[in-house]
């Protein structure tokens, strides 16, 4: 996955922050150039879980809110990760061979499918 959809993101969020690039870097002190390259995909975002939540707070998403979970993800994803909260939960970790399947187009059995709905119903 290009970090590119990470950077619209982040993009988005600033903008409806109603900030260009440099108002928003100076009120954070952050550097202009560097976000610029995470919003246009050349460099990766973060792999820092604290800075990644430091970002999220600067453009006012709010901590357990869908965009910051999507926040989060799209950053994970975009390095090839999965978030730690998954990799650190045994029961998630082993359903994701079937999440990988199904997002790859692989059928699933009917055994398999009322199992991982099962499953999914217990979270």
């Amino acid at each position: 996955m290009s970090s590119n959809i990470f950077g619209q993101f982040f993009k988005k969020k600033r903008i409806k922050l109603g900030m260009t690039l440099r108002q928003f870097c100076m009120e954070n002190n952050l550097d202009p150039g560097n976000i610029s390259k995470i919003e246009r995909g050349i460099l990766p975002p973060p792999t820092n879980s604290e800075k990644l939540g430091q970002y999220a707070k600067f453009l006012d998403i709010k901590e357990g809110s869908n965009d910051w979970y999507e926040f989060f993800d799209l950053a994970y994803a975009s390095s090839g990760r999965i978030p730690e909260e998954i990799v650190s939960n045994k029961d998630l970790v082993s359903k994701l061979p079937l999440v990988f399947r199904t997002l790859r187009g692989q059928k699933l059995t009917k055994d398999q499918l009322e199992k991982l709905a099962e499953k999914l119903k217990e979270i």
